[in-house]
């Protein structure tokens, strides 16, 4: 995994205009934290992404599980932050006022666990099935999964809405799905 450059940047001054016109005084608490979290680690890093990302091999075999709780809260480089950090201030402003601070602080805590619990299990999945000993070594950082995560509860809550992904207006039970497919074409890994 390759080292990022740290500091502002364009993707990081995009995401910080966005939480201004939003108005701080308009983001729940634990949706505020969690953005502030997000882009304090990625101003100041606890450790180089290589490691901190998640992998079977690091997991798994060296036993390093304080990556679970690592990974999650990291991100590549600062459009992957911005991206990430964008999607989790919607899903958080409309989650958070529904579920309510501690419930919804509770969530975003397990799911950021449970993702990349699942994570694993899947990388350990395609070894077995494929046959092939490269998948115990991708590692991956980012709140994506949760974001993902969240927004399945989003659509759970809030049925019968209609997402626009890539301009097609899909059903918002299934956009989801065709978001992540959406995204694996556009950006693969």
């Amino acid at each position: 995994m390759e080292r990022r450059q740290r500091g502002v940047s364009a993707g990081l001054l995009l995401l910080l205009y966005q939480i201004s016109q939003v108005g701080l005084q308009n983001i729940p608490s634990v949706t505020l934290g969690v953005l502030v979290l997000n882009i304090f680690l990625f101003l100041n890093p606890l450790r180089p992404l290589s490691e901190v990302c998640l992998s079977v091999n690091e997991a798994v075999h060296r036993k390093n599980w304080q990556r679970l709780l690592l990974a999650p809260f990291h991100h590549a480089d600062d459009w992957h932050l911005y991206y990430n950090m964008i999607s989790m201030l919607w899903k958080g402003i409309m989650l958070e006022r529904k579920l309510r601070s501690i419930w919804f602080a509770y969530i975003i805590v397990v799911f950021s666990v449970l993702i990349g619990v699942v994570y694993v299990v899947l990388e350990l999945l395609l070894v077995v099935v494929l046959d092939d000993p490269s998948y115990e070594m991708n590692c991956g950082v980012g709140f994506s999964g949760v974001l993902f995560a969240l927004k399945v509860l989003n659509n759970y809550y809030n049925p019968g809405r209609v997402s626009n992904v890539i301009g097609l207006p899909i059903s918002s039970k299934y956009a989801c799905w065709v978001e992540l497919v959406a995204i694996h074409l556009i950006s693969p890994g």
